[in-house]
């Protein structure tokens, strides 16, 4: 595992990365549900780790626009968006499982919400 001199909370974040990629792996059955969050906008994609390809991804930008959701900030219901658009492209693909990545984020939030809009969706996680 890589050892960091001066250490941001993005560096912490891909050390966090790095363990948890360790166990996950995705194969063409059941893609790798890969998450990134970004200030403006937080981005899924399914990764087939075999191949090396990423079968489809969605943007919260590439969204025209976004339901608010009861309960829910802005971000947070364009992440539970991004989950369900997610799974739409993988039911056209044939897939219906996938292996989720939380990239080193915690599981809360915008990262859970797109959990959770895969799963309304139709992907078992």
């Amino acid at each position: 595992m890589k050892r960091l001199s001066t250490k941001s909370n993005n560096d912490i974040r891909q050390v966090r990365h790095t363990r948890v990629r360790s166990h996950l792996s995705g194969t063409a059955a059941t893609p790798r549900l890969s998450v990134f969050r970004g200030l403006k906008s937080i981005t899924a994609q399914l990764i087939d780790d075999m191949a090396g390809k990423t079968l489809c991804f969605v943007k919260s930008n590439d969204l025209k626009k976004v339901k608010p959701v009861e309960g829910q900030t802005t971000k947070v219901a364009a992440a539970y968006a991004v989950g369900v658009a997610l799974a739409e492209k993988a039911k056209a693909l044939g897939i219906t499982k996938v292996v989720f990545d939380r990239g080193g984020y915690s599981y809360h939030g915008r990262v859970a919400a797109v959990a959770e809009g895969a799963r309304v969706g139709g992907l078992a996680l």
